[in-house]
C-alpha cells in the first residue's frame, strides 16, 4: 500500500474527505438519520431498525465516530449514541461552501 499524500492538502480539504469517507456508505447514512430524529440512541436500538447484524452496526458507527460525526458515551454495559453537534456544524460549514461553489464557465469540452 502506498504511501498517503493527505498532508500535502489543507487541513480543511483533508478533513472534508474524511466525513465524505464516512457518509460513503447507506448504513451510516441511515444510523445519522436515526441519530438526528432522537437526544441520544443505544446501539441495541439501532440494530433493532437496521437489516444488519450487530457486529455490522458496530463497525458502521466506529467509523462515523472516528469522522467525529458522532459520539459516544458508555453507560453500564451499553454504549449510548449521539450526533456530535460541534462536528455537524462544521461539516455542514465545510460540504456547504463546496457545494455552493459554481462551476467555471466550460468551453466546449465535456
Amino acid at each position: 500500500m502506498g504511501i498517503t499524500k493527505a498532508a500535502e492538502f489543507s487541513v480543511v480539504d483533508n478533513q472534508l474527505a474524511q466525513m465524505a469517507k464516512a457518509l460513503a456508505h447507506p448504513a451510516r447514512i441511515a444510523i445519522l438519520k436515526i441519530l438526528l430524529k432522537r437526544d441520544t440512541c443505544i446501539c441495541g436500538d439501532i440494530v433493532d431498525v437496521l437489516p444488519l447484524s450487530q457486529s455490522t452496526v458496530s463497525q458502521h458507527l466506529k467509523e462515523l465516530k472516528t469522522a467525529g460525526l458522532i459520539q459516544g458515551d458508555i453507560e453500564g454495559t451499553k454504549v449510548c449514541y449521539c450526533i456530535n453537534e460541534k462536528t455537524w456544524a462544521e461539516a455542514k460549514e465545510v460540504f456547504g461552501k463546496l457545494f455552493r461553489q459554481d462551476p467555471a464557465p466550460r468551453s466546449g469540452c465535456c
